[in-house]
This record gives structure tokens, sequence and C-alpha cells, in this order.
């Protein structure tokens, strides 16, 4: 009977060795090589991850340039700037001027019209005088003549009974009666009465060419104001032209300051994705070969795998709120005669009124009455451009200038808070803009007063100036 082979383990020549489970030894060496060799391409794997090339990276000196470059364009602005600030204000000023020459020149023209119709007056009452002193010198001619023809010793009761009827009796004892009870000379008295009444229209002929020089005076102040005007506005243009060619030049200053500063920033957070790209391979490499080893001693210990699990949890919330305002504006009778902001207050200013204010608007923005009342006057004014001029019924009366468009005419009733115009830019203006006076005595040239106080006291919101 042939002989049985051992059953125990094996020798040393034997075949494959086995361990105490039956497994082969050389599963351990596969594991650690897998191990390592997963390290490996983890590692290769990141470091492989797509990083752009470097960007250019601008130097110190060329964003220093940049700097000084942006830097010297910013102080040629803040220069120019400050001439058209200079500009602006004297444009204000020789404005202002001209607004009030042409104010100047409406009341002289105003003046002139009472003057002619004073003269006009007085003329009219030295010729109904001369016809008065013509019919005296007819009536005593008459009576002279009826005298000289009856005889010096003629009495009035001679003279009465003369008469040829009722109607001459009546005239001749009207005469006796009127030279009877003058002891002065008749012709003298009214002659007296010719002289006054022509001393009184010479002196209101003087009056009236006393006011037609004071006219053209004004008229001539008011060109040289618009000439002087006109001179500001191109040089204010040209220096406002300046600013937005050095603005331009600073903006591009800046841009290319941005651009190097933005492309040294891109290079910065390059070189930080590196790093952490860099870092976030190291710590794959660390936690692979963790792994690795950890593999390992479970194969030596020729144990079963295990695992773990974790878990985590999530929160949430929110919320907000919103909330709102109302704003409204009522006045008793009064109202705000346009939206805007105020430029420009009431008060002397290089030696002239300004005597209202003006609240810049876009144009076209709707002009309201501030009060109920009727226009006076609506067209063209000097220095407004186009002007309504409306008495209230509280006796003040309000201007509204520079208008663009009237809606209303000279005789129309207005209500309080009616649109009667729109904001404009004409006439001696410097931008879109109302000019709103106040005149509480009711003339239109005279007597002017802040609006905003009068406004406020009345209930209707004004910023102080």
């Amino acid at each position: 009977m042939p002989q049985r082979r051992p059953t125990g383990p094996a020798g040393p020549l034997s075949g494959h060795r086995r361990n105490a489970h039956g497994r082969p030894a050389r599963s351990l060496r596969t594991v650690l090589v897998g191990a390592v060799v997963g390290a490996a391409l983890i590692t290769t794997a990141t470091s492989a991850v797509a990083v752009p090339g470097p960007p250019v990276n601008p130097s110190d000196t060329q964003l220093g340039e940049a700097q000084g470059a942006q830097a010297a364009a910013a102080a040629e602005v803040g220069r120019i700037a400050a001439l058209v600030a200079a500009s602006e204000s004297e444009l204000e000023r020789v404005a202002h001027q001209a607004e009030a020459a042409g104010t100047a020149y409406l009341a002289a023209e105003e003046a002139l019209l009472l003057a002619q119709q004073a003269a006009d007056v007085a003329a009219a009452e030295l010729r109904a005088a001369a016809d008065q002193v013509a019919a005296a010198e007819a009536r005593i001619a008459l009576f002279s003549r009826d005298s000289y023809m009856n005889g010096s010793s003629l009495t009035s009761s001679a003279a009465l009974l003369d008469s040829a009827g009722p109607g001459e009796l009546i005239q001749r004892a009207a005469i006796l009666d009127y030279v009877a009870s003058n002891q002065l000379d008749v012709l003298g008295e009214l002659e007296v009465a010719r002289i006054r009444q022509a001393n009184a229209d010479s002196t209101a002929r003087a009056a009236r060419d006393e006011r037609a020089a004071a006219e053209d005076a004004a008229e001539a102040a008011k060109e040289a104001a618009d000439a002087q005007l006109a001179a500001q506005q191109s040089a204010y243009e040209q220096v406002l032209a300046q600013k937005a060619e050095h603005e331009q030049q600073l903006q591009a200053a800046q841009i290319r300051l941005l651009e190097l500063q933005g492309a040294r920033n891109a290079y910065q957070q390059w070189e930080a994705q590196k790093r952490a790209e860099e870092a976030a391979a190291a710590a794959a490499a660390e936690r692979a070969a963790r792994e690795a080893a950890e593999a390992a001693a479970r194969a030596r210990e020729n144990s079963g795998g295990g695992g773990s699990s974790g878990g985590g949890g999530s929160s949430g919330g929110g919320g907000g709120s919103d909330g709102g305002d109302r704003n409204a504006v009522s006045g008793a009778g009064y109202v705000r005669p346009t939206s805007g902001r105020i430029s420009s207050c009431y008060g002397f200013r290089w030696g002239a009124l300004h005597g209202g204010v003006d609240i810049a608007a876009p144009v076209g923005t709707p002009v309201y009455a501030a009060t109920s009342g009727r226009v006076v006057r609506h067209g063209y004014a000097n220095g407004f451009g186009l002007a309504l001029y409306i008495l209230g019924d509280d006796g003040a009366m309000t201007v509204y200038g520079h208008v663009n468009e009237e809606f209303v005419r000279t005789g129309d009733r207005v209500t309080v808070g009616e649109v009667i115009a729109e904001v404009g830019n004409r006439g001696q203006s410097t931008g879109p803009h109302l000019h709103f006076e106040v005149h509480p005595n009711g003339a239109r040239h005279s007597g002017q007063v802040d609006p905003v106080p009068w406004l406020r006291a009345r209930g209707v919101p004004m910023e102080r100036c």
C-alpha cells in the first residue's frame, strides 16, 4: 500500500507557505506596495492639477511710476477744479449783477411810463386852463364893448335893463356879479392860472425827460452787464473744458494704476493658490501614507477589516423686516413754488440785492402758484427771460423768473397749487432753476423780502439758507 504524505505543515523546502489562517505571506507585501503606489499616485495626481502659469508680475518701479502719474494727474485736476470753482463764483456774480441790471431797467421803464402819463395829464389841464382864459376874455370883451357903446356912465342897472332879452340879462348879471366880487383884475387872475398850469406842464415834461435819460442809462448798464456775463460764460466754459480734459487724463492714469495693481494682486493670488494646492497635495500624500500604514498593520494582524462612520448635523434660520415712512407737506393757502433744492439765497452780494431765492430743478419741472391771485404780467422780462407776476389775494406780489414756458396769461385768475409754468434756463441764468420773489407791499420791482421765512410763517416747509 503506498505511503501517505504527511498532513502537517510543510517544511522549508516545501511549496508556498501560509500563515496561521492559511493566507499567502506575500499578501502583506502586495498591500504595502499598493499603499505606497497609491500614495505616489495621489501625490502625482494632486501635483498634476491644472495650475495656470504665473501671471505677469509688475515690478515695483512700474507700480511707483503709475502711482506717481496718478498723483500728478489728481493734483492737476485739483488745480483746475479750483479754477472752475473761482470761475463759477465769478459767473454767479456777474449773472447776479446782470439780473439786477435787468430789474433796474424794468423799474426805469415803468417810471418813464408813469412820468409820461403825468405829463399828458398836465398838458390836458393846461389846455383846459387856456380854454377857460379864452372864454373869460370873450365875456369881458363883450361886456367892455357894451359898456363903450352905451357910454361910460352906464350903471349896472342900466346895463341890465338894456339887455335884449332874458338870456343876455342873465349873462350880463353873471358878468357884473363876477367883476364886482373880485377886486383884482379878472384877466390877471386867469393869466396867473395859465402860467401856473404851464409851469406844471413844463415840470411834468422835464420829469419825463429825466426818466427817459434814466431808462437809457439803465439799458446801457444792462447791456454792459450782459456783455460781461457772456464773456465770463465763455471763460467758464473754457476752464470747464480743461477740467474735463484733465479728468480724462486722471481717469486714464487711474485705470493704468488699477491694471498694474490688479496684475500684482493676481500674481499674489496665484502664489497663494499655488501654496494652498501644494499644502493640499502634501496633506493628501500624508493621509494616503497613514492609510497604507494602517492597512499594513491590519494585514500583519491577519484580522478582518473594519470601518467607522460618522455623522453630522445641520442648522438653519433667518428672518428680516422692512419698513417705510411717509412725508406730506401742506400749507394753509400757500405752497412751495417748485420742487428742488435752494441753490442761491436772498440777500446782498457784490453790492446788489438778490431779491429772491433760486430753486434748482430740471427744465420742465412744474412751477406752482404759491398762493391764489391774479396774473398782472407775463412774458419777456429783462434778466429773467420769461417771468410771471401774480398779485395774491393777500396783497403780496409773487414773481416767478427764468421759466421755460408759461401756462397762464395776464388777467388770468389762478388758485394756490395750480401749475402756472415750468422751470427753465432763460435769461441771465447759469443753470436750470426758478427765481422766486415775494413783495408783500404788492409792488412789482421793490419791497422784496426773503421768501423762505415768509413761506415758513405760512406753514410751508422750506430749508433754511
